[in-house]
């Protein structure tokens, strides 16, 4: 179905190929899961299989790609529309129409299928999704996850022989993503689909995987069975890791096959107590920022109710639920800018002693006092180079006590990055770090981060965890809306879950999530009822086991 024969792409700008020698056969109906590190050449492997690369990207391709025998130099994107399907990581840029229902219809009206068969395919698609009760709903209404399921699904109407998927669970919730990967397994076994994959959360989507495809990052690509492939890639879920930690062969790659083989790693660790991922907050810190009776409306529907939070000073609150629960409406909220039909956010100045609803202050004093990044960094992006950007924050910040410049901050986030580039150029990783500086620049003693994991690949969100546990301990409070339980599990001392607008749980990151089917991380699933969470926490008690025994 898919073939790349001896296939290299050179970026005029580049000193090296994006892709060296590419040799690749995908069979119709496999599932092919696309893994690497951010900037190995993951986005060009997938652009080159409906011809955006070199169509629309630039560069030069030497070599063939041919998809259903299509050579793509000769089509390009527009005469594989009617085999290949594209996701890409930001369902907003893809999206053309107002509605649901619209976006659905648009790529079948573009391929002139008759009306009676794209309403039957719209109705198909609505259910396959779980997006029937939204079909009526404008898209800039809807959550990141809402987005993200409506993008797939506009192109799932169109029954493309090809999916091409770039991070298609990024914005989901956990049951959200296991829905929309049960559709596209479904696709792939009932209707002979070819699935091509780019996804980080690997703990997400390995099992499946037919065959994993793995870019070293030297531009050539290794690729095989997924247990064969991930037993020695430098990338790996947790499942992987914890399995490599306690030497089990065969590697399995599901919870309940780790589960099978785990019997003897629990018995060894009965009894041991899991250390801390990370020192505990002070019990009795200050409370930076108190929320009383917070209340947030859409057109008369609720999508925050009466919510009450306090925030203190060193503590990582992690905001969990599922998508559409009111989490980004909260945050807004407690920033100030976001609408707030009740209730009263009082967040404590730094030095000063005195509080300030940030509702009623201007802007720039605001950002002082609670900062902000949103699920979408690059919508705060809006000068034509990164100097340019940096120097704005810094003249917005003028006049805060103890403030680092803006360039010092990006310098310690991600060190490398040029004056000269564009903003729009940069990658997820460095786009979430610029805007992270931006913010900084300002001191704020409340920081609020929105989806920050989206797009970030397992070596950036452990940098990502270093720079909140560098927050927390100069002694602000930060408040992170994710799904991405791992990175809870390594980096959260609190856990907020909300349903429908309202605090449903809010305790101890183990004490939540562990108790929680749907928000536990593998490890915590493959040991449970042992309360680890990480495989940091189990290597480190076998360590210990192992140095009692010999003493």
């Amino acid at each position: 179905m898919i073939t790349f024969d001896q296939v290299t792409v050179h970026y005029d700008d580049a000193a090296e190929p994006a892709l060296r020698e590419v040799d690749l056969t995908i069979e119709e109906g496999e599932l092919c899961l696309v893994v690497g590190h951010t900037g190995v050449g993951k986005s060009t492997l997938l652009g080159a299989v409906n011809g955006l690369v070199p169509h629309f990207t630039g560069g030069t391709l030497y070599g063939r790609v041919t998809v259903d025998g299509r050579d793509t130099a000769h089509h390009p994107p527009r005469e594989l529309a009617d085999v290949v399907g594209v996701v890409g990581q930001d369902p907003l840029d893809g999206f053309v129409t107002d509605t649901v229902e619209e976006e659905l219809a648009y790529t079948m009206e573009q391929l002139a299928i008759p009306p009676a068969v794209m309403r039957k395919r719209v109705e198909e698609t609505l259910d396959l999704l779980g997006l029937a009760d939204l079909r009526h709903r404008a898209l800039h209404e809807l959550s990141g996850g809402q987005q993200q399921r409506v993008a797939i699904g506009s192109v799932l109407t169109a029954h493309p022989r090809v999916l091409v998927l770039d991070e298609p669970t990024s914005a989901l919730d956990p049951t959200a993503a296991d829905e929309v990967l049960a559709a596209v397994t479904r696709l792939v076994h009932d209707l002979g689909v070819t699935v091509l994959m780019a996804e980080h959360r690997l703990e997400r989507v390995v099992q499946y995987a037919d065959r994993v495809v793995h870019l070293p990052g030297d531009g050539r690509v290794v690729h095989g069975p997924p247990a064969e492939i991930l037993a020695a890639s430098s990338i790996a879920p947790p499942i992987v890791e914890l399995a490599r930690t306690a030497e089990w062969r065969p590697l399995p790659l599901s919870i309940r096959d780790a589960r099978r083989a785990a019997a003897p790693l629990r018995a060894r660790l009965a009894g041991a107590t899991p250390a801390p991922v990370r020192p505990a907050p002070p019990p009795d810190g200050p409370a930076l920022l108190t929320a009383r009776g917070v209340t947030v409306t859409y057109h008369g529907i609720p999508a925050v109710r009466e919510v009450d939070l306090d925030l203190r000073g060193g503590e990582i609150t992690a905001l969990m639920g599922r998508n559409g629960a009111g989490k980004s409406s909260l945050l807004w909220a407690l920033q100030g800018s976001g609408p707030r039909r009740a209730g009263r956010v009082r967040v404590t100045g730094t030095g000063t002693g005195t509080s300030s609803d940030p509702h009623d202050l201007p802007a720039a004093e605001a950002r002082r006092l609670v900062g902000l990044v949103p699920q979408t960094p690059a919508d705060l992006l809006y000068l034509e180079s990164v100097k340019q950007e940096l120097d704005q924050a810094d003249s917005e910040s003028a006049g805060g006590s103890g403030t680092s410049g803006a360039r010092e901050i990006l310098d310690r986030l991600a060190p490398g990055i040029a004056d000269t580039t564009h903003p729009r150029d940069l990658s997820e990783g460095q786009k979430l770090s610029l805007v992270l500086a931006i913010q900084l620049a300002a001191a704020p003693q409340v920081v609020l981060l929105d989806e920050p994991t989206r797009g970030l690949d397992y070596r950036a969100k452990a940098a990502l965890t270093h720079i909140v546990a560098a927050l927390a301990e100069e002694g602000r409070t930060v408040v992170i809306s994710t799904h991405d339980v791992e990175f809870v599990a390594r980096t959260a001392d609190r856990v907020v879950v909300m349903a429908e607008g309202d605090i449903v749980a809010d305790g101890p990151t183990t004490e939540v999530i562990v108790a929680s089917p749907v928000f536990a991380p593998q490890t915590a699933k493959v040991l449970a009822p042992l309360p680890f969470l990480t495989v940091d926490q189990v290597a480190t008690a076998l360590a210990a086991g192992d140095s009692g025994d010999r003493t």
